[in-house]
């Protein structure tokens, strides 16, 4: 399972890393930034889930 960032329509609301510290952040120009890139560990799936659901606009999707 990877978690799949559509930078097009990102909008860096942010939401998105308070569900998923581990996975996701904002950098100092209010782009996305993946933590962890490729397959993600079991551990961290629920949070990828988490961002996904909660992007305002659905710019996150879970693929695999």
């Amino acid at each position: 399972m990877r978690l799949i960032v559509d930078r097009d329509r990102c909008e860096g609301h942010g939401v998105c890393e308070g569900a998923a510290p581990d996975l996701l952040k904002l950098d100092e120009h209010g782009d996305l930034v993946l933590l962890a890139d490729g397959e993600l560990p079991p551990d961290l799936r629920q949070q990828a889930a988490d961002s996904v659901l909660i992007c305002p606009v659905a710019a996150l999707k879970l693929e695999g």
